[in-house]
């Protein structure tokens, strides 16, 4: 069988594509932000990546200076057991019980062995594959014994072009990564080649759950004696062992190579062409195991990842702020959209949900909250991209046995499935209370379910009822059986316990939080007319529940929303309770309205916020949750206002600033951002159809979109 020359594969990707007739010229707009440096940043890389995989790079478009990560969806590994600890301990740990009304219930924290408990908050963690870099002279150089240095990440192919000096010879290195492989393609051009005073080298280092996060940098270069490393001399393939973990990279030159091990004690390999030539190309497969290694050349990958970003900027969704608009703030928001569509297709396009600093450095382990899925992910609705979202939501699948049994078998509930907060590819339960108490990730399947039915064309919307049946089913099921019928008030409490989306209140005085009984109204509502449309008979206790739920708790003047029933009158002003995620905006803003609520209460409480709340605490997707409220509230200059605030940083490649919170990148942000510009450009359900991008200012915006999907 004849192959296909890189070439041919490519246009034959490029011409099997459905292309949008756009009236938008995505390349000039794509093109118009593509992230220039001249120096390494201290905090974040350029990246190549798939959104399985990621390469982050310095100045000199490797980690040559920088050591920042190789990080995938696959890398995890456990760290060695406590000591006198043995698996059957960490099989048989049980946390304490708390009671719910009556009964005891069970969860995964406070249990009698803090040495299990930690153990199971930090395994497995996510790893760092690995470090590629360049020697020059043979050894590693500081970024000052280069000069001239600048690099550019073309956006549209995905190729990061450096260049620079080294003792006044110039050295040019293009670096891509496949769309569908784990493969970083390295393309070398310099007379330092030649003369062998130029080279690359690999190296691995030692991962370990001792720190909650890892940032900038993830991995221990100098813990040489902790793992082993092995070459296969035959097909360049290097094994690396870390406990219970085994990964492997094989190279494949566009010459001969020579892979070397500098010595017996590291895990450095030096990698030289055996032939003298001003350049040289390396295409480095990782992988879980050998036979996945996609073995390709850096043509292949460059190949790939051209046909992979013509597809993604040339389909779904575009927004254009920039071509018609005279205001000047259009410009900064377009960057920050553009730089954020490339950055989550790198770092969040896999078949995991991601965590929440992607695939550039690790935060809580390298684990991943299921409650912050929906703005992680939830973007990829609104803006068509069904096939990046399909692949992530199949989770809920995945953890649909482990959540049955924590909810029926664990904690006693009469059926459903109690989704996990923190966790990770098993779908077991981090400990802790936070993590084992909070709600408001239950519904997040529901609306993922709702989006997917509504992009559907007719002939496909009875597969994705059938599709999502379970799942849908048994996560009603579960916030039905949760609610508890309160004989003395006629009605159905949530909680307590019970945390809420800022996780600052006491879990056991915490009843029926606002934001919390909304969602559950909304969800309960989609499940029901889930059930309708696949012609089953909807559970009679969904319905009951969902109109019997306790109304959503107000202050004593009946003037706004409180964050829960029974919170003290004066919490506008006490720091304990309006210092944390502002939750109250989602009532009608990020949601839409549901059972029961007052718009003009929940627009009093939006601007209750906004005077009382500390926003100068608020971080990551607060900013993106204002702008939608004030969108729905009619507030355009004010949305744009909250996307580009100035706590809401993105910096000169795009990545969201943590800021004191958490480290950088913070993702949830660039989803955020997504969501919202989607929502504002194409509109939500029951926004004004005659007007064009409703949540916009209608004065000084001209904004062009195609291929958007309204909000709910």
């Amino acid at each position: 069988m004849a192959l296909l020359t890189p070439f041919v594969t490519a246009l034959f990707i490029l011409l099997s594509v459905p292309l949008v007739l756009s009236a938008i010229d995505r390349h000039a707009i794509v093109s118009r932000y593509n992230p220039i440096r001249n120096a390494s940043s201290t905090t974040t890389p350029l990246q190549v990546g798939n959104g399985n995989f990621a390469f982050g790079a310095d100045i000199t478009g490797l980690q040559s200076i920088q050591p920042y990560g190789i990080l995938s969806s696959w890398g995890w590994k456990n760290d060695s057991l406590p000591e006198g600890k043995t698996q059957a301990d960490i099989d048989a740990y049980r946390g304490t019980s708390w009671p719910n009304h009556g009964r005891e219930v069970q969860y995964d924290f406070g249990g009698n062995d803090s040495a299990i408990e930690k153990w199971l908050t930090a395994n497995p963690n996510r790893v760092n594959l690995g470090r590629l870099g360049l020697l020059f002279d043979g050894d590693e150089v500081g970024e000052d014994a280069l000069e001239d240095t600048t690099q550019e990440l073309d956006l549209w192919t995905g190729t990061l072009t450096s260049q620079f000096n080294y003792d006044g010879i110039p050295v040019t290195v293009k670096t891509v990564c496949a769309a569908d492989a784990d493969v970083v393609g390295i393309s070398i051009d310099s007379e330092l080649l030649a003369s062998g005073r130029l080279s690359l080298f690999i190296d691995f280092p030692w991962n370990d759950g001792l720190s909650k996060f890892s940032a900038p940098f993830v991995g221990k270069f100098n813990m040489t004696t902790s793992h082993t490393t092995t070459l296969d001399e035959d097909t360049l393939t290097m094994t690396h062992n870390m406990v219970d973990a085994t990964s492997f990279t094989s190279l494949v030159g566009s010459v001969e190579l020579n892979v070397t091990r500098r010595s017996p004690n590291a895990h450095l390999y030096s990698i030289k062409p055996l032939s003298s030539s001003t350049s040289i190309s390396v295409g480095a497969s990782f992988s879980a195991s050998e036979d996945g290694l996609a073995r390709i050349a850096y043509e292949q990958a460059k190949s790939s990842s051209q046909a992979g970003w013509f597809t993604f900027w040339s389909t779904n969704g575009f927004v254009d702020l920039v071509s018609g608009s005279t205001d000047e703030r259009a410009d900064e928001l377009q960057r920050r959209v553009i730089l954020s569509r490339y950055l989550m297709r790198v770092n969040e396009a896999g078949d995991a949900p991601p965590q929440e600093s992607g695939l550039v450095n690790n935060g809580w382990y390298g684990k991943f909250h299921m409650e912050m899925y929906f703005w992680h992910a939830a973007h990829w609705a609104l803006w068509n991209n069904w096939e990046i979202l399909s692949l992530s939501t199949r989770i809920y699948d995945t953890f649909l046995p482990s959540s049955l049994a924590r909810a029926q078998d664990q904690q006693g509930w009469a059926s459903g499935a109690r989704w996990p907060k923190m966790t990770d590819p098993s779908g077991r339960s981090a400990p802790g209370e936070i993590n084992n108490l909070l709600l408001w990730q239950q519904p997040h399947p529901l609306v993922f379910a709702q989006y997917q039915y509504r992009s559907a064309d007719e002939g496909g919307k009875r597969q994705v009822l059938e599709e999502w049946a379970d799942v849908v089913r048994e996560t009603a099921n579960w916030m039905a059986a949760f609610a508890w019928y309160n004989t003395s008030t006629e009605v159905y409490d949530l909680g307590p316990p019970a945390y809420v989306v800022s996780e600052d209140t006491n879990p056991n005085a915490t009843i029926n939080p606002a934001f919390e009984l909304a969602y559950w109204r909304l969800g309960l509502s989609i499940a029901e007319d889930w059930m309708a449309a696949l012609g089953e008979e909807v559970p009679a206790n969904w319905s009951i529940v969902r109109e019997g739920l306790a109304q959503l708790p107000l202050t004593d003047d009946n003037a706004t929303y409180k964050v829960y029933e029974g919170l003290e009158e004066g919490f506008w002003t006490d720091p304990e309770y309006t210092n944390d995620h502002p939750a109250l905006v989602g009532l009608y803003g990020w949601l839409p309205p549901t059972q029961g609520l007052g718009i003009d209460i929940a627009k009093a409480t939006f601007e209750k916020v906004v005077d009382s709340w500390n926003l100068t605490n608020c971080w990551g997707w607060d900013f993106p949750m204002l702008a939608m409220a004030a969108a729905r509230n009619g507030e355009t200059d004010r949305a744009v206002d909250f996307l580009l605030d100035p706590l809401f940083q993105f910096d000169d490649v795009g990545m969201p600033v943590g800021g004191v919170r958490v480290p950088t990148p913070y993702f949830p942000g660039s989803g955020g951002l997504l969501y919202a510009v989607a929502m504002m450009a194409a509109g939500w359900d029951g926004a004004d159809g005659s007007i064009n991008a409703p949540g916009f200012p209608q004065d000084g915006w001209d904004v062009r979109w195609e291929g958007l999907s309204r909000s709910i």
